[in-house]
């Protein structure tokens, strides 16, 4: 009897992926509160004054979320209704395309750096911040693609001194991404579980990246003559602890907000201290 098909999951090599696309990306959308803000405006639905914002994010300033908010919309994650001074921000189309990274984001975090309950937009920034740093995509797809590696062969496979690569080895371990094989002196490197699993996350944030690559510059069109035209044209580190301690003294915190939002709503469900709830992983 033949069994049924069953379709095998999709396969993100690590090493697919443009390395320079995924750390831009990541410097866009890795600034301190972004997510927070992000997650709140589309939790809203609505445009939103900064006063609005900050009473959704007591522990965040008024003055700090006007100049995330200021930045943010210079790249282009948030539009004003109006250019009246004080005029409400809501998201752009790229912003709230960032809802899918995000949760892919969660979902790596949670599966394979921390389990416990932790307000969802806390997990994503601290999850960005340790994948941000320039040049450590490209030092993990050389050990994806030829690892265990020992040290000078990572620096000569990322094209970086010596001192820089060793800097970016160390936090690599610190962040849980990196390890080595043995205690010994010079044993090679190898990618962490955590840092094997990394292919979805760089393959959601390359594809959210896409509006931003630079297009190509195409030549002005040549005028053809009409008898000559036989063819029609044819991608929880200490900054997180201090959020937490923010949230536990703050009284004004909302119960629950940023839990994890299943697909295919486009919303974080409310609440920003709540443990998110399991995502589903595919």
């Amino acid at each position: 009897m033949n069994q049924p098909y069953v379709s095998a999951p999709p396969v993100f090599p690590i090493n697919s992926f443009d390395a320079q696309r995924v750390e831009d990306a990541f410097a866009l959308m890795g600034p301190k509160w972004t997510t927070w803000s992000v997650m709140t405006l589309a939790q809203e639905g609505s445009p939103m004054r900064i006063r609005d914002i900050a009473a959704k994010l007591p522990f965040v300033s008024e003055q700090v979320l006007g100049l995330r908010l200021a930045a943010m919309h210079t790249d282009g994650l948030v539009t004003r209704t109006d250019t009246r001074h004080g005029a409400p921000y809501q998201l752009s189309a790229l912003g709230e395309s960032l809802t899918h990274v995000h949760r892919t984001l969660a979902d790596w975090s949670r599966i394979h750096l921390a389990s416990e309950a932790t307000a969802e937009a806390e997990r994503v920034e601290d999850a960005v911040r340790r994948l941000r740093p320039r040049h450590s995509t490209a030092l993990i797809q050389v050990l994806a693609c030829g690892g265990p590696m020992r040290f000078g062969h990572i620096a000569e496979g990322i094209g970086r001194a010596d001192a820089f690569t060793r800097q970016r080895l160390l936090r690599l371990q610190a962040d849980g991404l990196v390890t080595r094989t043995g205690p010994q002196h010079g044993a090679p490197y190898v990618l962490t579980d955590a840092g094997q699993a990394l292919g979805p996350v760089y393959a959601a944030v390359e594809h959210w990246s896409a509006p931003l690559a630079p297009q190509p510059v195409l030549p002005p069109p040549t005028f053809v003559a009409m008898s000559q035209r036989t063819h029609p044209g044819l991608p929880l580190g200490s900054d997180g602890a201090r959020t937490a301690a923010a949230l536990r003294r703050s009284a004004a915190v909302p119960n629950a907000l940023f839990s994890h939002a299943p697909q295919p709503q486009p919303r974080v469900p409310a609440s920003a201290t709540a443990p998110s709830a399991p995502g589903r992983v595919r």
